[in-house]
């Protein structure tokens, strides 16, 4: 470093410690102000959430300063080049929740580190030694005796180390699996507890020259007696804040303590140190308490009185809203389509692990709590999705890892070539084949637990209650199927990657060798997986409808299910109809199909087809030319595996009792044609955004094959979203799966906040009428429903669409069927 401070036009070149304790030299003007400075240190750490952050320095009576961004550097350090500089926290969030990147967490986890080696952060032996565990397990990850001493024995977390240190590696054993930034937002959660978060002492006395420590946060000011707190003045109290040569006065609203007694008074050390605490009490209440960023004081031109300081950062209001404006098109992560591909087994990842936890966590708890479930079956389900589990748990632990390490956030000392994904799928798939023999038994699982609810009384009930409960966003046995279906998923993302990288790329071989490893073992499961996801439509289509017995047996196979206008004496009238293709007539309510044909002309209805069979002829209209396509290719298909099948029949369901009858088309009874709504209407309360009932709503169709390919469509991450006449945009943690969008406040939420359905929805990019003017923007429509979304890059822009469209193009809606007369239906949105 340099000796000197201000050189004859000569630049500086001044040190800064970052929160890691890594040193940095900038050089800069010598007539820098404190923001150029400021900024070039937020510009090479990429650094958003930047005014929550500050420089502060020693002056010559070894008190921490701030640095101002608005006066020179060489105005308020004597020597800069000589001082050390160094980035910290400076405003502390009541709730850490408010901090929306990753990256600020783990800075703030960093000065929480900080303030406990000094000896700042005041709190008991157990919570500190909690701390640190926590801390530990994010510099070395899961517990192992011999790194953890040899890590505490070079790094020192607390002043008495030696004292707690078994304590410390005893709790780290618990943290298995947590990832890093799981663990920074542990530690913030920890650390807003405790009285001395975000806490800077300044030493004073009152009027009876007792010793005591002033603060200001978020709330006000804190009065401290040793590190106890003896008094609060929250904003809101406080009238006004000045200081008088080494006097600091707060003077209070009369009502709080009275017309006599309004402002208190506090001596602090010098002059210096009381302008000092009187600039942080100005800065605190400004970023916390104004709207808006306070316009600085114009000053006098012959002569002023009292301070022109100002804040001149934004408030904490203004930070939010910048932040959610502008985070996901600032580029601090790596902008190669590598990167984000990356992340989508990332944050795809994070969502299966949770899909899991419902088995895995919430319904073992369920069954456990009510004695529901015979031994042998529990036995059976656990023994299998454990060991699935506790593999994938690693598995999520070691790619936030390496995603840390490729964005650069991470604190994990490890050095090297990490900017790749290869080495981690392939040293991870290999290790998956091992598990091939517990995917192999979920077929079992599947059947015997849906035996069971059949046969045990209390477990049907337990089954029933724990699907009506947020957790539990899907069919509950659809969470079973997603071990094979994660297969399918790996195998997808891998083959981009394969074809993003070119053959002399590091990560090329690794890639190259997963799809074939992840090939192997779908092959083995892939007939297994088509028999479990029929199985799972079926068993769901059984516990929604009413008066159908043994939709699931062995040999039936679901082809289509969805909304048709069916022809009646009163005119068109809304059904459900089921496609499904049995190995035998053995079920009521079937119509053994012969025929079908288009007969628009003949019936004057748009879309209109006749389906015949040997009982009855019905007359049916889709929605769209789209949708009745694709109900004549499925039943022509049926019929004609009818005919090979010779005694074998496909039939059609439909949700109406009176068609259990031989009933001709003029003979249906009032009955008849109320009957769809009320079934559905009976359905309504249990999990609304089954297929059937949004098809019902949306007046659509699905067929199995459209379930397969939303399947493989499955996406997770954050998104921004906009309603059509909202000014602001909201970020959520979005899933995609089942034809639906869940929105989750964070990846961490246990159960969705919403839900959007998209089937019937368009997607596309904005119109100029929407005076949408950002990039990476899609917008899905219903009717009149209009959301707006914003993606972090072009990729993840692009994932998205393609994702969306399969789920809302797949049924083919292009325009909705509007019975006219007394046949007109509203079938709602």
């Amino acid at each position: 470093m340099g000796a000197g401070g201000k050189g004859h036009n000569r630049g500086l070149q001044i040190c800064v410690q970052g929160l890691d304790d890594a040193q940095e030299f900038y050089d800069l003007e010598s007539k820098a102000d404190g923001q150029s400075f400021y900024s070039e240190v937020l510009r090479r750490i990429n650094l958003i959430e930047s005014d929550y952050f500050g420089l502060e320095f020693q002056n010559l009576q070894m008190n921490w300063v701030w640095l101002e961004p608005t006066k020179l550097i060489v105005k308020q350090v004597r020597r800069p080049m000589n001082t050390l500089f160094r980035l910290s926290v400076k405003f502390f969030p009541p709730d850490p929740g408010q901090l929306q990147e990753e990256f600020t967490r783990y800075l703030f986890s960093l000065q929480i580190k900080r303030d406990l080696i000094e000896g700042r952060l005041n709190c008991t032996e157990n919570t500190a030694a909690l701390l640190a565990s926590h801390l530990v397990q994010s510099e070395i990850g899961d517990y192992d005796d011999i790194a953890d001493r040899e890590f505490l024995k070079i790094n020192k977390l607390l002043p008495y180390q030696e004292r707690v240190q078994e304590k410390i590696m005893e709790i780290h054993r618990r943290h298995i699996g947590q990832t890093p930034a799981e663990t920074d937002f542990q530690v913030l959660e920890i650390a807003r507890k405790l009285e001395m978060y975000g806490v800077r002492f300044h030493p004073a006395a009152d009027r009876e020259g007792t010793k005591i420590n002033l603060a200001v946060a978020h709330m006000g000011l804190q009065v401290f007696q040793g590190h106890t707190k003896i008094n609060t003045f929250n904003w809101s109290k406080i009238r006004k804040l000045s200081f008088k040569r080494k006097q600091f006065l707060i003077k209070l609203h009369p009502e709080v303590h009275g017309l006599h007694q309004d402002t208190l008074e506090f001596l602090l050390g010098s002059r210096d140190q009381c302008k000092i605490f009187w600039k942080n009490c100005v800065e605190h209440h400004s970023f916390f308490r104004l709207l808006d960023q306070p316009q600085p004081k114009s000053k006098a031109i012959f002569f002023s009185r009292g301070s022109s300081f100002r804040y001149s950062g934004r408030t904490q209001k203004q930070l939010v809203e910048y932040v959610r404006d502008i985070c996901f098109y600032f580029q601090r992560y790596p902008t190669d389509k590598a990167y984000f591909i990356a992340k989508e087994i990332l944050t795809t990842e994070r969502t299966y692990l949770k899909d899991l936890e419902v088995i895995t966590v919430w319904f073992r708890s369920a069954v456990i709590k009510e004695n529901a479930m015979p031994e042998g079956l529990m036995t059976l389900l656990f023994s299998n999705i454990d060991p699935i589990y506790e593999f994938h748990r690693g598995f999520l632990k070691e790619i936030d890892q390496r995603l840390a390490l490729w964005e650069g956030r991470s604190n994990a000392h490890v050095k090297g070539d990490y900017q790749r994904i290869g080495d981690v799928m392939l040293r991870n798939m290999c290790a998956l084949k091992e598990f091939t023999g517990y995917l192999q038994k979920h077929d079992e699982v599947l059947t015997e637990l849906e035996k069971a609810t059949k046969r045990v009384k209390k477990l049907e009930t337990v089954y029933k209650e724990f699907e009506l409960q947020k957790v539990c966003y899907l069919p509950l046995n659809t969470f079973l199927l997603k071990p094979i279906q994660r297969l399918m998923h790996y195998k997808l993302i891998l083959e981009r990657l394969c074809k993003h990288y070119a053959p002399p790329h590091r990560d090329y071989d690794d890639c190259k060798g997963e799809p074939a490893t992840i090939a192997e073992i779908a092959a083995q499961l892939q007939s297994s997986l088509i028999r479990l996801e029929n199985f799972q439509k079926l068993t769901e289509l059984q516990r929604d409808l009413i008066g159908i017995e043994n939709l699931s047996a062995p040999g039936r196979e679901f082809i289509r299910e969805g909304c048709l206008y069916k022809l009646t004496k009163k005119g068109l009238q809304q059904r459900m109809f089921f496609l499904v293709r049995l190995s035998f007539c053995s079920i009521l309510a079937v119509l053994i199909l012969t025929s079908v044909e288009e007969s628009e002309n003949e019936w004057s209805v748009p879309h209109c087809f006749t389906i015949y069979s040997a009982q009855r002829t019905i007359v049916v209209a889709a929605s769209s030319k789209v949708e009745m396509n694709k109900w004549i290719e499925d039943l022509n298909m049926a019929i004609d595996m009818s005919k090979k099948c010779q005694a074998k029949s496909d039939l059609l369901l439909d949700q109406s009792p009176c068609d259990r009858s031989n009933m001709s088309l003029e003979q249906e009874s009032e009955d008849d044609m109320n009957s769809s709504r009320c079934s559905l209407d009976k359905q309504s309360h249990h999990r609304a955004n089954t297929t059937m009932h949004v098809c019902w709503h949306r007046n659509t169709s699905v067929s199995m094959s459209d379930h397969s390919l939303a399947v493989e469509n499955q996406l997770s991450g954050y998104l921004l979203r906009k309603f059509k006449n909202s000014n602001g945009w909201q970020k959520l943690w979005v899933v995609f799966t089942n034809f639906c969008l869940f929105f989750y406040k964070t990846h961490q939420d246990d159960f969705p906040l919403a839900s959007l359905p998209l089937l019937g929805y368009t997607v596309s990019t904005p119109g100029d009428s929407d005076s949408i003017h950002k990039e990476y923007v899609f917008k899905l429509q219903f009717k009149s429903h209009v959301y707006f979304f914003r993606a972090e890059s072009e990729y993840t822009f692009e994932r998205w669409m393609e994702v969306i469209k399969s789920a809302a193009s797949s049924a083919g809606r292009m325009s909705l069927l509007v019975p006219k007369g007394p046949a007109e239906m509203n079938g709602g949105s």
